[in-house]
């Protein structure tokens, strides 16, 4: 009867679990390799409730879309991660923005596009910069946003300044060509920071090309009755009519001057909330025949515009610049994670803040921020002529002549 040498049943065990190891090892590295990459999750915050909910929900719509374009591929150089999205509703109010970035941030978020509105950018952004939350501002036009030397702010698109200096600079030289019918001036404008500082910039900018600044009118937002400041307008029979509101109000206001029948020379919108807007044209054709706006607006030549209008359009939407700017917003966001090459937000905001991003349909050119602003970005001038929209300046994406006066 034979017996085990002295020691043999440890080498049995070491050589068990030498080759058990090795086993484990062999399984697991195919399955490391074939492994889907951690996704990189992004927040989405509009105010999708509330008084500003259309435009909210445009913006979610537009950065849906583009989620579901970068998803395609993914982020390539994280091995094609995708974007995970933590949606946000701010339902209409700063401080409901702000509380949906302390969510996102205790989420994990690697970054935030949003949030539509100038005031509640303004909360959102200061939320987000505690947390050193990089933050794309994809509509937001005020200026503050970007001008408090927050690290964590991007915003892709024009604000109220250029705006406003690009829209009066315009009107001079539209007015001067037909001989100088226009004259006088009302500024219509919702309260909140958007409209007022608009207002204030037009204000401040009219009367150095010669335009007298008859009356500069503020309304609440809701408003639901435009009656008094349509009599008032009557009264006052400025040339010129400029808006500068969100779209239930502009559509509001322009739909009560048709009714009384008050006929400015122009109606001369800067970033008017439905004066460029094929859904306020179909509603309403007869008072958006004509309409001059300056606003953001897409490159008409590049033909990826018209591709994402048709998906637009194929869902039963309207393709309104909320779309488009916030498709954009989220693009630019996807191209910093790609070069970052990390979901770590201070990688992601290193790379914005270098960012040459010009794979866009926007007439901006490639990207380049300074203080958190993109210096390319333009507004255009578009006027609705013959049932459409079409861009009238600058000469380089003109589709149209514009037709100034409009009235006699």
């Amino acid at each position: 009867m034979s017996t085990e040498p002295q020691g043999r049943p440890a080498l049995r065990r070491r050589s068990f679990l030498s080759q058990s190891t090795a086993a484990a090892s062999a399984l697991a590295f195919p399955l490391v390799g074939g492994a889907q990459p951690r996704a990189v999750k992004v927040g989405i915050l509009h105010p999708v409730t509330g008084a500003l909910a259309f435009s909210g929900q445009q913006c979610r719509e537009g950065a849906l879309l583009a989620i579901e374009d970068i998803n395609k591929a993914g982020i390539k150089s994280l091995g094609g991660a995708k974007l995970e999205v933590m949606l946000g509703d701010a339902q209409s109010q700063p401080q409901a923005g702000a509380a949906e970035i302390e969510k996102m941030n205790e989420a994990g978020c690697s970054a935030v596009v949003g949030a539509f509105a100038s005031a509640i950018c303004l909360a959102t952004t200061q939320a987000a910069a505690k947390h050193n939350l990089p933050h794309v501002v994809d509509v937001g036009v005020a200026d503050q946003i970007v001008e408090r030397g927050l690290k964590n702010t991007f915003r892709f698109g024009p604000g109220y300044r250029t705006c406003a200096q690009v829209a009066v600079s315009n009107l001079h030289v539209l007015n001067v060509a037909a001989g100088r019918p226009a004259k006088s001036v009302m500024i219509i404008h919702e309260e909140s920071l958007f409209g007022t500082g608009t207002a204030n910039l037009l204000a401040r900018e009219l009367p150095g090309y010669g335009f007298d600044v008859r009356e500069v009118v503020k309304h609440a937002n809701p408003t639901r009755d435009f009656n008094n400041i349509v009599l008032r307008m009557k009264s006052v029979a400025p040339d010129i009519v400029i808006p500068a509101n969100y779209y239930n109000e502009y559509a509001l206001l322009v739909r009560t001057m048709q009714q009384q029948k008050v006929l400015p020379k122009a109606i001369y919108s800067v970033l008017g909330g439905a004066a460029s807007s094929y859904k306020f044209l179909k509603e309403f054709p007869d008072a958006a025949n004509g309409i001059i706006d300056c606003n953001h607006w897409f490159n008409p030549r590049d033909k990826r515009s018209a591709e994402l209008r048709r998906r637009v359009e194929a869902k039963g939407l309207f393709f309104t610049y909320e779309v488009f700017m916030t498709y954009t917003a989220v693009r630019l966001l996807a191209d910093a994670i790609e070069r970052a090459k990390s979901a770590d937000r201070a990688a992601i905001t290193a790379a914005l803040e270098g960012s040459t991003f010009s794979d866009h349909l926007m007439p901006y050119g490639p990207t380049k921020f300074v203080n958190g602003q993109n210096q390319g970005a333009q507004p255009l001038m578009t006027q609705v002529t013959k049932g459409d929209i079409r861009v009238i300046v600058p000469r380089d994406y003109r589709e149209a002549e514009p037709v100034f006066p409009l009235r006699a």
